[in-house]
């Protein structure tokens, strides 16, 4: 099933905060359990002019969404951070290489960007061989980072440099 990844839209909004209502998305990413579409209405509808947002469709359905934010400090506009997220049941498929894939494409070819910045829970090791496999390295780890389920957690510190 071919995967299209497209800008986000104002009618997605639904179906993002569906995507984000998912325990694996919830608890990969610094997201809280049952999201509004309040919530997801303020964060899409009026991006900054340094935010980015695409989504990954597959048979017209949302199974993916990642965003960027290029850093407005002078010293700092070659740099971006994103994150992302893949539908529960869409994992393991593609989505997630295709998203990171459209998002350095348009960071490095179309934006200028030469250093790309994310965190990762060093125990997410689906998420940290894909960050690899397109060219993230560690940096370094945070240790009890954020509170996931009760426990506080470690997150990698990843980048990827343009050479």
């Amino acid at each position: 099933m071919p995967i299209s990844i497209r800008h986000v839209e104002k009618e997605d909004i639904p179906a993002i905060r569906d995507l984000f209502a998912g325990r694996n998305a919830y608890s990969g990413t610094l997201q809280l359990p049952h999201p509004s579409i309040e919530l997801w209405e303020r964060r899409l509808e009026n991006l900054p002019s340094n935010v980015y947002s695409l989504l990954a469709e597959m048979d017209g359905r949302v199974v993916g969404q990642a965003g960027m934010v290029v850093e407005q400090n002078p010293r700092r506009r070659h740099v971006a951070s994103l994150g992302m997220a893949v539908h529960d049941d869409h994992q393991g498929k593609g989505v997630g290489s295709a998203l990171l894939s459209e998002l350095i494409d348009l960071a490095e070819n179309w934006i200028g960007i030469t250093r790309i910045e994310l965190t990762v829970y060093t125990d997410n090791a689906r998420a940290v061989s894909l960050y690899e496999k397109l060219g993230f390295v560690i940096e370094g780890t945070a240790r009890n980072y954020a509170l996931r389920n009760g426990e506080y957690v470690d997150v990698y510190h990843m980048a990827r440099l343009r050479v």
